[in-house]
This record gives structure tokens, sequence and C-alpha cells, in this order.
């Protein structure tokens, strides 16, 4: 770590948790992030401004007028541009040091094992269920750390899952079917800071485990009900007989 960086995290090296180990840690992870949305966003650029090492991003989808209100990730003039590109310019704008991969298309199937097998956490910011589910199998597979959320309306949630560690439930085991893919921003709306709320609290979690310090949501799910601001914790057990990470597929 040379003297502009220590500079650039004296704020973070400060704090005893992390310290000049922990930001050196931080600077060598590789995250991926699914989705560069509503909860991407300010998870992509948290973690960027925090000093992860390398950020791979993919999303398919294009930035259209109606993602200005809550993607702060992307501006007016992104318009059309993919949403992973978008995204790589305003990291890099953050952070130049970070290495910022881009990724325009749907990351499954094969890539989508290559690509959890490889970094050392996964955020999913993903908008659909069929999403969830895939990016949760390959993080069981591959015992890779897994930080999820999801918002809508004033609503959001959020949680930890460290397939074979800590006796970790999966995401299958909260959610037994890939339920309703209605359930989105598109037809049922969401107020803007809601997602920055969740995704900030991704990255948190995802930097704590990268690091390896306090206490993660592993077998917890955080509930936010924003109208009322009243937080809730529901505590999850892992499912002996999930069809992901149950005994009989271990």
């Amino acid at each position: 770590m040379n003297d502009h960086q220590l500079l650039r995290y004296s704020r973070q090296i400060m704090l005893p948790q992390v310290d000049i180990a922990g930001q050196q840690t931080l600077l060598n992870a590789k995250v991926l992030i699914i989705g560069a949305g509503g909860l991407g966003s300010p998870a992509a650029m948290y973690l960027a401004a925090a000093g992860v090492g390398r950020i791979t991003l993919y999303d398919d989808d294009h930035v259209e007028l109606t993602n200005l209100q809550r993607q702060i990730a992307h501006g007016t003039a992104d318009i059309g541009i993919n949403k992973a590109v978008s995204s790589q310019s305003t990291l890099q704008h953050i952070n130049p040091e970070v290495d910022v991969i881009a990724r325009n298309v749907r990351l499954q199937g094969e890539t989508l094992n290559a690509e959890v097998a490889g970094a050392d956490v996964v955020l999913d910011c993903s908008d659909n269920f069929a999403s969830r589910f895939a990016i949760n199998r390959a993080c069981v597979e591959n015992g890779t750390p897994l930080v999820s959320g999801a918002a809508i309306r004033f609503e959001g949630q959020i949680s930890v899952f460290t397939p074979g560690h800590n006796d970790s439930p999966c995401y299958n085991c909260l959610y037994q079917s890939e339920g309703e893919e209605l359930q989105n921003c598109a037809r049922n709306g969401v107020i803007a800071p809601i997602t920055g709320i969740v995704g900030s609290v991704q990255a948190l979690e995802a930097m704590k485990l990268l690091m390896d310090v306090g206490e993660s949501l592993v077998g917890r799910l955080l509930i936010l009900d924003g109208l009322t601001m009243e937080w809730q914790t529901l505590r999850l057990k892992r499912n002996p007989a999930c069809p992901t990470c149950g005994r009989s597929n271990t």
C-alpha cells in the first residue's frame, strides 16, 4: 500500500477492526455484483470507494428514464447505455484505482458458475426469482459467500449466506419456490431511498465478510418497513430437506 492509498483510505484504516491489514484485504478482494440497478448502484459505488480491488458487474439491461429515480450510478446522459458499462464509468470516476469489469450479458450457466467460483463474495442485486435461485445454487456449489438483497414499494430485506460455514442456510431454505415474477418495481413501484439503504447494507456486509470482522447476517433476515422506519430480524435455520443445500445435496 502506497502513501496515496494510505491517505485515501485513512478514515477506514483508523478503525481497529480494519487497520492496514483489513484495507489490504479489501485491495486484494474480488467481488461479483449481479445487477447494476437500484441495489447494485449504491453497493458497487460504496465498494469502489472503499477500495475493493476488483469489481465485476453483470447486467444485460440498458438505462431507461424510469431507472434514474433510484439507480444512482446512472445519469440522464446514460439513457440507452448498458447498465454495467454505465456503472463502470461511474465507479472509475469515483476510484480509478479499482479494476472494474463490465459484462453486458445475462450471467447464467457455466459462466455463472465460473464467475462465482472466482469471486471472494457475490452480491445478488438482481430483480427476479429465477436469477436469485440460480445465483444461490452456484454459490452453494462453490462455497462462495452470498449477500442477498431485495427492495420493493417501501420495503427492503437483506441476508447473508455462507455455504459450508456456520451451518448457514441458503436462499432456497428461505424461499421454497421461485415465487411470483410479477413482484417487481415496474409493476409495484419503489421509493428511491429504500434501494439505497438495502444496497448500502449489502456493501457493508460484503466488506465485513471480506475482512472477517463483526457479526454478519448469516442466519438472519433483516427486514425494513420504510413507512414506519422499523427494522425486524427473523432467525433462519438451514433446512435439512432443502433441494439446494440439504444433506442429500452436500
